[in-house]
């Protein structure tokens, strides 16, 4: 399955190469809306509050009548993933605060799932050189993804693992990496990171991985409509 990405920063629809330079801007946030509305599940993150330099929750609200999302971007505490569910996601996308001294946080997960339901938690892990990478990407742990998934897995409902090496360079992804976390978990996993064709998010499909896509739709590499039946 495509799972369509919608990056909001300073209010509008953005892509950024590596989380940091910005490739495209639209305002058109009800345009992108309605051509991902058939979809199951779209992911909507939100950068500012992710970096900590803002908020897109009005824009969520906005969002969550039309789509079915998942949600991320700043959620590390208990309220705040009740306040995003709250604005109608279906699931909350929850990285950095799952993580604490360098392992994964079982406690704080734990807490989580018990006031919001496992059903509700999608947790995010990503990795960078082949070690899970936290707080923006900035700071790397000694821990492999893998090992991230099975300790966390008691507690959410799916993974999304996203391969920062290769994230928004539409170069392809790396299908080693993704393996190794679809053998570490028998929930659902999405992955995310360098996806830019059609032949990519088939393997995906084929390996039980749900493809999370960004740059590659908004510059019109791949087109939605293609995914759907």
């Amino acid at each position: 399955m495509l799972i369509p990405s919608i990056d909001l920063r300073s209010g509008k629809v953005v892509q950024l190469v590596q989380g940091e330079r910005l490739a495209l801007e639209s305002d058109d946030l009800a345009g992108w809306a309605g051509r991902f509305a058939r979809f199951p599940v779209v992911q909507v993150i939100d950068l500012d509050a992710a970096m900590g330099t803002g908020d897109n929750s009005r824009l969520v609200a906005s969002l969550t009548p039309m789509l079915l999302c998942r949600v991320g971007g700043g959620i590390r505490t208990i309220e705040k993933a009740r306040a995003t569910l709250r604005l109608g996601a279906r699931q909350v996308i929850v990285g950095s605060a799952l993580f604490k001294d360098g392992r994964p946080d079982v406690d704080f997960a734990r807490r989580l799932a018990d006031a919001v339901g496992a059903a509700h938690v999608v947790a995010a892990v990503d990795s960078r050189g082949g070690q899970v990478v936290v707080h923006g990407w900035r700071t790397t742990l000694p821990l492999r993804a893998a090992d991230a998934v099975r300790a966390l897995e008691p507690f959410c409902a799916a993974f999304l693992y996203t391969h920062v090496d290769t994230e928004g360079l539409m170069g392809g992804t790396d299908f080693a990496a993704i393996e190794e976390v679809r053998r570490a978990t028998t929930h659902p996993l999405a992955a995310a990171g360098g996806i830019a064709t059609t032949e990519e998010v088939r393997r995906l499909h084929a390996l039980g991985v749900d493809a999370v896509v960004g740059m590659a739709i908004y510059t019109g590499r791949l087109d939605p409509a293609d995914f759907l039946g």
